[in-house]
């Protein structure tokens, strides 16, 4: 297999003149220009006297100088310790030190925050830690060990002397051989008593990367829009090594995704194709496709067969072009992180939606199962990713019966960092890692996932209860924005945050809108067997407090 970062030195050789990391609205880098500004930063970790396989945390927003901060740190042959920038300070300083990172490059929203909260100081306790610096413009922060006296000048001094012509394409090597090689280490929590720091070496980033090739047509005259957090490893892989191991345009949205800013950069860009969660896609089903599918006179024209395939074609074409009209011929929508509601994705089939619904974890690095969208088959996640991975269901009857998914492969970690008992508990005695999904498999190798092992509900009566199926059945109710569905003494209930558009455009009072809720609710129950019937309904103030990935946090729930 061929190491990702041969893949990316060859390609920033090729398209040296070409745009490869752009802020939306804002600043681009060419292929070129990325190399200098690697080997700048280069020059920052000799002066720290940072060695290969040594730490450096990465804690900014999603921009390209993170991309181009992230490519300094693995061509150094050094290890990448990426933050999520949604963590709270105290928790950056702790998986710094945890990390034994030598290095932290952030950006001002971070540094300020860490200076609000008084957590600066902290560092200065690290071990071996040399101190934070700005990944724009290398402004020192914190100089822990002496080793970051005008470091700026430094850099540009030794720079000018290494390159007094400039970097050119023929100065630089960033290809590598060495598979086994830890990579990346990424914590997908940053508040438990116990984070877990997933160790990716290059050979699961390189099988990832791999894949992408293989499966998803891209070229240096394709452009993408990031929106995924590149701190998360499905748009670090997804959204960024991989274009720009094709020589792709990578544009990064650092703005929150809101709808109509989002859809204006969209069709900027004219993505080849667009990762996203089920959550921005059912808004815009739901906010600007069904209501003019629901309107009385559509609704009688859809009842006519051919006409119907005629307006929903006109909407297809209509929400291709809004997505900038060329993810028909690249790699469409891909949906990962959460399950689609089904009855948006039975609506984007019926149109022949250019969608696919992926499924991964950070400790594969991450992808698990994917279908190109032409071949997707219908509330499956894809296909498992062959070679890079293969899987198994822990199940008497794999195709009907669910169990957990398990796999094992090139993509899966090495462990967790300095975490030995939670590597083991992760892994079966006979080296398949546990999912933690409980889902099925058909004979074409399609995944049918039916929720998480630990959020399975099991009845006094002894039954299992996916509470995501239900939830899935309660989001398609009237006025619902949002559910989940957890056990009661007496039962199941329904908490849910109803669509505040909705409800005023109803004109309904609170009282109104909870009999309104109990009914429905109740009507779903004839659709549920006896086991799996809702006893009881909440409606709740706010909506679910979320992860990054825009996932529920369920056990804020009970």
């Amino acid at each position: 297999m061929k190491h990702y970062l041969s893949y990316i030195d060859e390609s920033i050789k090729a398209n040296w003149k070409r745009p490869a990391l752009t802020n939306y609205g804002a600043n681009t880098f060419t292929y070129g220009d990325v190399a200098s500004e690697i080997e700048k930063m280069h020059i920052l970790f000799e002066k720290c006297g940072i060695a290969k396989g040594e730490k450096i945390a990465l804690c900014a927003r999603s921009q390209a100088e993170w991309c181009i901060a992230y490519l300094s740190v693995v061509t150094y042959d050094a290890v990448v310790v990426p933050l999520l920038p949604d963590f709270l300070p105290q928790n950056i300083a702790d998986l710094t030190k945890l990390s034994d990172s030598r290095l932290l490059l952030v950006d001002k929203n971070i540094i300020g925050n860490l200076n609000r909260d008084n957590i600066t100081p902290q560092f200065n306790d690290i071990e071996n830690f040399c101190g934070i610096v700005d990944l724009i413009g290398m402004q020192v922060h914190a100089d822990c060990n002496g080793m970051l006296a005008n470091i700026n000048e430094t850099v540009e001094k030794t720079f000018a002397t290494r390159f007094p012509n400039g970097v050119t394409a023929n100065r630089i090597d960033y290809a590598k051989t060495n598979l086994d090689a830890l990579s990346v280490i990424s914590y997908t929590s940053g508040t438990s008593s116990s984070p877990k720091g997933v160790m990716l070496n290059a050979l699961s980033l390189s099988s990832n990367v791999e894949y992408a090739r293989n499966n998803i047509k891209a070229t240096p005259e394709d452009a993408l829009l990031s929106i995924l957090p590149l701190a998360h490893i499905f748009g670090q892989v997804f959204d960024f090594l991989f274009p720009i191991s094709s020589g792709s345009h990578v544009n990064i949205f650092t703005e929150k995704p809101i709808p109509a800013r989002l859809l204006k950069a969209i069709a900027d860009v004219k993505p080849f194709m667009f990762l996203t969660v089920p959550l921005l896609i059912e808004k815009i089903f739901r906010m600007r496709v069904m209501p003019t599918l629901k309107k009385p006179a559509m609704r009688v024209l859809l009842a006519i067969p051919g006409i119907k395939s005629l307006l929903l074609g006109k909407v297809r074409n209509k929400l291709v072009a809004t997505f900038g009209g060329k993810i028909v011929n690249g790699g469409g929508i891909i949906i990962g992180g959460a399950a689609i509601s089904k009855d948006v994705e039975m609506l984007m089939r019926e149109m022949k939606f250019p969608y696919t619904v992926g499924y991964g974890m950070t400790e594969c690095g991450p992808l698990i199962s994917y279908k190109p969208w032409q071949r997707s088959v219908a509330r499956s996640c894809g296909a498992v990713a062959r070679p890079g991975v293969i899987a198994r269901i822990d199940s008497e009857d794999a195709t009907r019966i669910p169990g957990e998914i398990q796999v094992k492969g090139d993509s899966v970690m090495l462990g967790y960092y300095k975490n030995e008992e939670a590597t083991k508990a992760t892994f079966t005695a006979d080296g398949w890692l546990k999912t933690g999904d409980m889902g099925t498999i058909d004979k074409d190798e399609n995944i049918f996932i039916k929720g998480r092992c630990k959020n399975m509900i099991l009845t006094a009566n002894g039954q299992n209860v996916y509470p995501e199926e239900i939830e899935e059945l309660v989001n398609q109710l009237p006025m619902v924005m949002e559910s989940l569905v957890v056990g009661r003494k007496h039962g199941l209930a329904a908490l849910i945050v109803p669509n505040p558009d909705a409800v005023k455009e109803a004109g309904i009072t609170p009282e109104e809108l909870q009999q309104i809720m109990e009914e429905n609710l109740f009507a779903l129950n004839d659709r549920l067997p006896a086991y799996s019937k809702l006893t009881i309904c909440e409606i709740m103030d706010e909506p679910f407090a979320k992860t990054p990935k825009l996932s529920i946090k369920r056990f804020m729930y009970k």
